[in-house]
């Protein structure tokens, strides 16, 4: 991999437009302050902290929740998406963006930015699943079933953005300072070990649900590779609904000529790249967008080029 792949996830800046890891701290963060400022409604207006914590509990926090009983998950259908945006403490919040960022980043960088969102919510869905189907379905657990957790935090989300992003580049370099760069595999190992060791004493659910959301962000990319993408449809629908929002921005669809061109089996011309930074900047644009691999032979080669002289 050359110097220009691994560094152009410099131009993923959190604050541009249609950046999806910046959409997806935002909302976690957004509920987190949300049900904070309710916390605290709750504590003054009780007369004890146990019973404040004992209602805030019950009457707020279970609806954000994925309960373990299925009964009461038909009550409240839509914890199967809430769940992974909720946080009610600081450090799991704190821990769940530092690992989104740090994989979600990465992934942004190789694939373009319509990927992180769909394998986000795939994994947390799945995990969700899956965690219903082993406290309601597995003998064992279900005797306890009243005594398990709810599951809450992106947790499962993360664990599929992490496994999806080690198999696009599991030997993506982080930290190339460091005796030229750690394998991007090693981060992903360390942060399953740190993941298990601290669910591994909650749940079994929990536990099988972190597990078949990172099959989810495996068996995402590898479908990927074979050209099918799973969150297509997620962005065709949000683009219609923009469309719907805004009927005078209609999305921009490329021209003919430009489809003929980039699916053509040789370049219709050769010429030699000028290297002006508006060249390069216009190239990192379309990695931001659709990902390195979408580049033609000769962008490729201009950012080799480039590389080399220092750009």
């Amino acid at each position: 991999m050359g110097v220009m792949e691994q560094n152009r996830g410099s131009r993923l800046l959190l604050g541009q437009n249609n950046n999806a890891l910046t959409w997806l701290i935002i909302i976690n963060a957004i509920i987190f302050v949300t049900l904070s400022f309710i916390r605290i409604v709750y504590l003054f207006s009780h007369d004890t902290k146990e019973q404040a914590a004992l209602l805030f509990n019950n009457q707020i926090v279970d609806w954000f929740t994925l309960p373990a009983n299925f009964k009461s998950f038909t009550s409240r259908p839509w914890t199967i998406i809430s769940f992974m945006f909720s946080h009610t403490e600081v450090l799991s919040l704190v821990a769940t963006l530092l690992w989104l960022w740090g994989f979600g980043f990465i992934l942004q960088s190789l694939t373009g930015n319509d990927k992180l969102i769909p394998i986000y919510l795939y994994g947390g869905f799945v995990g969700g699943i899956t965690f219903m189907l082993i406290t309601n379905l597995l003998p064992s657990v279900k005797a306890h079933l009243n005594e398990q957790p709810a599951l809450m935090t992106g947790s499962a989300s993360i664990m599929a953005v992490a496994i999806a992003t080690t198999t696009v580049s599991p030997t993506y370099r982080i930290f190339p300072m460091l005796n030229g760069g750690i394998p991007l595999w090693v981060l992903t190992l360390v942060f399953v070990a740190i993941d298990y060791a601290t669910i591994g004493t909650t749940s079994i659910g929990i536990a099988g649900a972190h597990f078949f959301a990172g099959l989810m962000g495996f068996i995402y990319i590898r479908q990927l590779r074979r050209g099918y993408d799973w969150g297509a449809w997620m962005l065709n629908t949000w683009d219609w609904l923009d469309d719907l929002c805004n009927p005078r921005k209609k999305h921009m669809k490329e021209s003919v000529k430009q489809q003929h061109f980039y699916r053509a089996s040789r370049k219709p011309y050769e010429k030699k790249p000028h290297f002006t930074q508006q060249h390069l900047d216009e190239i990192l644009d379309k990695i931001n967008q659709k990902g390195y691999h979408f580049l033609t032979d000769e962008e490729k080669e201009f950012l080799k080029k480039a590389s080399e002289q220092d750009l």
